[in-house]
Order: C-alpha cells, then structure tokens, then sequence
C-alpha cells in the first residue's frame, strides 16, 4: 500500500523505494521483564515473533539500510538482561540482511548505546534521508526547508473498530500535516503493545494535536486498508 511518493506500508514497516530503506518502530524489546517486575506474567516470547515479522517483511523487499525509529528496547533505566540478549539477538538478525543498521533514539533508549556500542551500531537523534526527516517523535526537532515528508513513531496509533457487539483494535498508520509538511506516523512493531485509540482525544506526541483530518490507514492480517480520514471515521 502506498502512502506517499516512493514509500510504501509492508506490514507494520515503511520502504522507502528509490533509497531501498526499511523503517520500523518502537520495538520495545524486555517490555515482557518490566512487565513480570511489576509482577504481570506473560511468556517471554516477544522477540521470537517479532523477528518473524520482521522474516515475513523482508520476503518482500531486499533493503540496503534498515533504520528502528525509536523505543528499540522498553526499560527507561538500566538494560535490563533480557533486552541485552534480545536486542544482540535482533542487531544479528537484522545485520545480516542489510549493508547499514542505524537507531534513532527514543525516549525509552537511555542507555541503548551501551548495547549499541559493542556492536559497533550508529544512534542518533534524527536522520534526513532525501527530503524525508526521521525522529522518534517524543521532542519537536527543526527541520530544514527541503524536507517534505516527517516520519515519527512514539504515538503507537490504533484504532478500535466496532461490529455489532465485537470490538477490536487494529494497528494503523496516520498521514497528515505538521507545519505544512507531510508528517507519517508509525504503529507499535511491538505485538504486545496495541497502542493509542486515535478515537480518543488523548495525544503524546507532540507533532499532533487535532488529527480530525489525518488519513488512516488500517493494518490488517493480510492486507493494509485505506479507512479515509479519521473526522469520516467518527
């Protein structure tokens, strides 16, 4: 499903076409051991399908660079020993099906570089790629005026749809505009992490305040469905 010129949802990721780049975010690796310390059980198995996301995604395109926007691992303190051993198991993964690996910081990667370093993995901030601009979405960043399209993760948008008495919540991806420019907004790669209802009034990022106009589009088992714009939704 195309979103923009030359990117494309696959999944739960972007790919950019001409650059031959994927982009996922907030990964949140160890969510399941913060999580059991606050004494909620759940398996430990979260990285396990996250890479068979990541598998399925990567039967579709052959990327060059593979950037993570953002909230790679969950633990806003010290890394926690699982997110050691899933984030090492991941850059493994990962590396061996890319030239180039970068991480933008997000606001749970305090201490990312840690793990980073000793796999010898760029973080930054932001990154400009063309006229498209990555950050994580958590801090307003200046922008320079030839970037036409800002991508963020951060806001985990979902949205909850109703079928009589059946109600479900289903990733999504929100295309809008920010400061008159084109500003694309990533789900959760996370299965554990559904998200934000967009229906609720409730924001976190601050690239977004009214989102009454912004397109979404529905991440489905199969299929990415084009819902229009959210005030039509309502």
């Amino acid at each position: 499903m195309q979103i923009s010129d030359n990117i494309e949802i696959i999944d739960l990721s972007l790919w950019i076409k001409d650059k031959r780049t994927l982009i996922v975010s907030d990964i949140h690796l160890g969510l399941e051991e913060s999580l059991h310390l606050k004494g909620i059980m759940v398996p430990k198995q979260q990285s396990e399908l996250i890479i068979q996301s990541l598998k399925k995604i990567l039967t579709k395109v052959s990327p060059k660079k593979i950037i993570v926007n953002g909230d790679l691992k969950h633990n806003f303190g010290k890394n926690l020993q699982q997110e050691w051993q899933d984030a090492l198991k991941l850059i493994d993964f990962l590396e061996k099906h890319c030239q180039e690996l970068i991480f933008i910081k997000g606001n749970h990667d305090n201490f990312l570089k840690t793990i980073a370093t000793q796999k010898k993995i760029e973080v930054v901030d932001e990154l400009t790629i063309g006229n498209i601009f990555l950050t994580h979405g958590d801090k307003i960043k200046e922008t320079k005026k030839n970037i036409k399209t800002i991508i963020i993760g951060h806001e985990h948008p979902a949205i909850s749809l109703t079928d009589k008495s059946k109600k479900e919540i289903f990733k999504c991806f929100l295309k809008g505009k920010y400061n008159s420019k084109e500003l694309i907004v990533m789900p959760s790669f996370n299965p554990l992490s559904y998200g934000s209802d967009i229906l609720n009034n409730k924001r976190f990022s601050p690239y977004l305040n009214d989102i009454s106009t912004f397109e979404v589009f529905v991440v489905g088992d199969e299929e990415v469905l084009e819902f229009g714009k959210l005030k039509n939704i309502k």
